[in-house]
């Protein structure tokens, strides 16, 4: 029962008492006790993205003779609002919710629906003058519209949250690089020692990988400008004017320069199956992949800084250890892998998820945007602050980069040309038997002169085998 701080809201299934103060009506107030499942809300991204569809569904309606002017003209002031944010309170519902995004989409119908009626001169709770589904959801399915804010929120996420802090961290990468061009280090293969390479070539290396998980994510994104707006349930366009879905997408294009929102070729393809979110999100992954392996390869060559590799020297951002004074610990490293393993799992996730198509609805639509935009947030955070507190402050040892390098037994690979493979697989392992330098091995077994062999073995014509 409804008193001062309630209204009564009524839906298909009868009347449902909302707070006052609340925006939304009967229908998300019943998903509000449906789905108390998990502390996980709708991105506010998808929301946002949703009222931007919303407004651009209005005009293009009013454009088609299916609206008349006044209400577009609510509607769309409306959207506005929700858009600066002032509305974000009113989006309460869980991630975890019908597997079409039904319920978050008749929220943003209802919460636009009231602050649409109250600009008309009505009150929030009477649908009049503007109703949520007959007026905002106008030529519209959640089928069809919830998919394409995925697609927006995703492309709006990936290019200014992630590719920005992506390149930065990459950029970060080769200025480091360039910097230690000339330290020869010792390279290892199985996690023993291998022939000589540089400095700048193994954090090149690292440079190099994530430029082309950068490339892969960007060509990504062609795909999910294409929407199945227009498509309304099933694909066919029922309930919705001829040309609606096109209309929306050159208002969508309007406003966000830069993207090519279009009507899929196949809305059909793209409202049964969610395979660009699918393609979107193995991307992202793989850029998981290779921070994984960055911050892995960075702890192991900073691990020490005595008793372990030694050869890179962390920037001390914090106490390492509660009871070991002056420990410097790679937690940067830590915190990137774990997160990263985190994002991995979400790729399975959403992988699983883009094999949920059912006929002609995949059911598992929330779940793909909460996951990918989650995924494009953490990496991007991760981007971030590995830059910030990890590699901008890094330094190389070059005393004991020279120490290791010059005490490698692999550096007897130059000799293998030179006195054959046999006999340098002898200088090595009587080195290593009796505690020798590789040239003084190679000396006590006659094999090469003194001369030769330091024209032979040299670290940094072995790192540039070609010049340079």
């Amino acid at each position: 029962m409804a008193d001062d701080s309630s209204r009564l809201e009524t839906d298909s299934l009868g009347p449902v008492t909302v707070e006052a103060r609340r925006y939304w009506g009967a229908q998300t107030q019943r998903a509000i006790r449906s789905f108390a499942i998990g502390p996980d809300r709708m991105p506010m991204a998808i929301i946002h993205a949703l009222a931007r569809i919303k407004k651009a569904a209005a005009l293009s309606n009013t454009r088609l003779g299916v609206l008349d002017e006044q209400r577009c003209g609510w509607i769309v002031a409306a959207c506005d609002e929700v858009l600066t944010g002032r509305f974000d309170d009113h989006f309460p519902l869980s991630v975890w919710q019908s597997g079409s995004g039904t319920q978050t989409n008749m929220n943003v119908n209802e919460v636009i629906a009231n602050r649409a009626s109250e600009l008309g001169g009505g009150q929030r709770g009477r649908k009049r003058p503007v109703h949520p589904n007959d007026h905002v959801n106008r030529s519209q399915s959640t089928n069809d519209v919830f998919p394409a804010a995925v697609h927006l929120a995703a492309v709006e996420s990936v290019q200014q949250q992630l590719l920005p802090r992506l390149g930065e961290l990459i950029a970060a990468l080769a200025d480091k690089a360039a910097r230690w061009t000339e330290v020869v280090k010792i390279g290892r293969t199985h996690l023993q020692d291998a022939v000589p390479l540089t400095v700048a070539q193994e954090m090149g290396g690292w440079a190099a990988q994530l430029q082309d998980a950068e490339r892969r994510l960007r060509d990504s994104l062609t795909d999910l400008h294409a929407l199945p707006l227009g498509g309304t349930a099933v694909g066919t366009g029922l309930g919705a004017p001829q040309g609606f879905g096109e209309r929306v997408c050159e208002h969508l294009r309007q406003w966000s320069s830069g993207h090519n929102w279009h009507v899929a070729p196949n809305r059909f393809a793209v409202m049964g199956s969610h395979d660009a979110l699918v393609d979107l999100m193995d991307r992202i992954g793989q850029l998981a992949m290779g921070l994984h392996k960055i911050v892995n390869d960075v702890r192991l060559l900073a691990s020490g800084p005595r008793a372990g590799f030694g050869e890179l020297r962390l920037p001390a951002n914090e106490p390492g250890s509660s009871i070991m004074p002056g420990k410097v610990n790679p937690t940067q490293c830590e915190a990137v892998a774990m997160a990263t393993v985190q994002v991995l799992g979400q790729t399975n996730a959403v992988t699983m998820a883009g094999c949920g198509g059912h006929l002609q609805m995949n059911v598992y639509k929330p779940l793909l945007g909460f996951n990918v935009l989650g995924a494009t947030a953490l990496l991007g955070d991760c981007c971030r602050s590995l830059r910030v507190h990890l590699v901008e402050g890094l330094e190389v040892d070059g005393q004991q980069i020279g120490a290791l390098r010059d005490r490698s037994l692999m550096l007897v690979t130059a000799l293998a040309p030179e006195i054959g493979y046999d006999a340098a697989a002898r200088v090595a392992l009587h080195a290593h038997a009796h505690q020798l330098r590789l040239r003084d091995a190679a000396l006590t077994l006659g094999v090469i002169t003194a001369e030769r062999f330091d024209q032979v073995v040299n670290p940094r014509v072995m790192a540039h085998p070609y010049g340079g």
